[in-house]
């Protein structure tokens, strides 16, 4: 079934949130209850704030309890199921394993073995064995969506463009080696490419090797640039965008960020606008070369 399918083909009944970490999982709530379905949440420790779901219907979750989420979501009536959050890729030893997750533990080890696509889509593969339906958060909140254009007051140039297309085209073409969703370009020249350790990480990165020399470009040069991988499974791991992000990329003395339109989900969208113009950057979504319109 296309992506693109309209709320109504999806089931009624409470959506299922597993609730990694930051605002995003919040975000994503409070977008579907608007929009008139309930939602029930399985925060993850270790992952999520415990001081955020007070609010919410919720059951916490450690990682490795399969079984514990598949009894607890058929008791709330939860068929539809999201996964969205801050994550980070745990080792084996580090899962509370349970009866369910157990009996599928061969099956487990093989996923790890890999990748971030290919353990995310074990996962949705074990969860739609079980009954469920896994649905990117965007199907069900579309508002969560960064669109075309820009998001505050600050354009990119010409040049930036071209640091942009170049971005996205590096993403694509690594994208069978399964590393990541970001890179940053400046004046033509790849100056990062995100693998295990995450944009913020990654930023951190290229304010460190400025700070020693390493990079030597004027300040208020190079772009962020995210983007999923061509063939990734869109119900998960979107590429985001948040508040943070945008001042990371002011550490690392970046001009701007670009993201991929209509395929990179977004935390609050007016902080992340305030936050660019404050940090004099540019946050734009343009549409990734291939993609749908």
């Amino acid at each position: 079934m296309s992506e693109q399918r309209a709320l109504t083909d999806i089931d009624g009944g409470p959506v299922a949130i597993i609730c990694g970490g930051g605002s995003l999982p919040l975000t994503v709530a409070d977008t579907v209850r608007r929009n008139g379905r309930s939602v029930v949440l399985f925060p993850i420790h270790g992952w999520a704030d415990p001081a955020a779901f007070a609010a919410y219907r919720h059951h916490w979750l450690h990682l490795g309890s399969a079984g514990r989420f598949c009894r607890l979501a058929r008791m709330e009536g939860c068929r539809d199921v999201v996964m969205i959050g801050n994550a980070i890729r745990p080792a084996i030893r580090e899962l509370r394993i349970d009866w369910l997750t157990l009996r599928l533990l061969p099956r487990a080890i093989r996923m790890f073995r890999g990748g971030d696509d290919k353990l995310l889509s074990g996962v949705a593969r074990m969860m739609e064995e079980q009954g469920f339906r896994l649905i990117g958060a965007h199907e069900v909140a579309p508002e969560i969506l960064v669109g075309e254009g820009p998001l505050g007051l600050i354009k990119p140039t010409e040049v930036h463009g071209q640091d942009i297309a170049r971005g996205f085209e590096l993403i694509s073409a690594i994208a069978h080696f399964d590393v990541g969703q970001a890179a940053v370009i400046a004046d033509d020249r790849v100056l990062a490419v995100e693998a295990a350790e995450g944009t913020d990480h990654m930023l951190d990165r290229i304010a460190a090797l400025r700070a020693e020399g390493r990079i030597r470009i004027p300040d208020k040069t190079g772009v962020l640039v995210k983007s999923p991988k061509p063939t990734q499974d869109r119900r998960i791991d979107l590429p985001s965008l948040g508040p943070r992000t945008v001042e990371k990329a002011a550490r690392a003395g970046l001009a701007g960020i670009a993201v991929a339109a209509g395929e990179t989900v977004i935390a609050e969208p007016l902080r992340v606008a305030e936050a660019a113009d404050r940090a004099g950057l540019f946050v734009v979504g343009r549409r990734r070369p291939g993609s749908a319109p």
